[in-house]
C-alpha cells in the first residue's frame, strides 16, 4: 500500500506542476497584457486547487499512516532534527506543503472576490506564484541532499 500511494504521490506532483505554472503563466500574461479573466484562467487555478486537494489526502494518508521514514522521525524528534533526510521528510516537507496548499486555496477564494480583471490576475500570480514557488522547494528532486531525493516518478 505504501509504495502505491507514494507513486500516487508522486505522479500528482506533476499534476501540481503543470497545473500551477499554467496558472502562474495564465496569470502572468493577464497581468501584463491586461487581459479580461477568461473562464480558462479560472480553470487553470480550479486545477491547481483540486490536484492540490488530492495531493494533501495522499499526503496525510503517507504521513501518519504508512510511511516508516515518517514513524522513526516521530518516535524520536530530537534525533529526527539533527538528521537532514528524516527532518526534510517529518518537517519541512509537510509544513511548505500545507503552506502551499492554503495559499493556493486563499488565492482562489480572493480572485472570486475581486472585482476586476487586473485585481483577479494580480490575486493570482501573488497566491499561484509563491504556492508553486513553494511547491519546487519542497519537492525531494533526485538532485537533492543525499538520502532525501527521490526519483523523477
Amino acid at each position: 500500500m505504501h509504495n502505491t500511494l507514494l507513486l500516487i504521490h508522486s505522479l500528482l506532483r506533476w499534476a501540481i506542476l503543470l497545473a500551477g505554472i499554467w496558472a502562474v503563466l495564465r496569470a502572468f500574461m493577464g497581468v501584463s497584457g491586461k487581459t479580461p479573466f477568461t473562464g480558462a484562467d479560472k480553470k487553470a487555478g480550479l486545477f491547481y486547487m483540486i490536484f492540490f486537494d488530492l495531493q494533501l489526502v495522499v499526503g496525510l494518508v503517507l504521513y501518519f499512516v504508512t510511511s516508516p521514514v515518517v514513524q522513526t522521525a516521530l518516535q524520536n524528534m530530537k534525533f529526527a532534527m539533527k538528521d537532514s533526510v528524516l527532518r526534510f521528510y517529518a518537517v519541512e516537507h509537510i509544513t511548505m506543503a500545507v503552506i502551499a496548499f492554503v495559499l493556493v486555496h486563499i488565492g482562489y477564494s480572493k480572485v472570486k472576490k475581486a472585482s476586476t480583471d487586473a485585481q483577479k490576475h494580480k490575486t493570482a500570480l501573488i497566491f499561484f506564484g509563491i504556492a508553486l514557488i513553494l511547491v519546487f522547494l519542497l519537492v525531494p528532486w533526485p538532485f537533492r541532499m543525499a538520502g532525501a531525493g527521490r526519483g523523477w516518478l
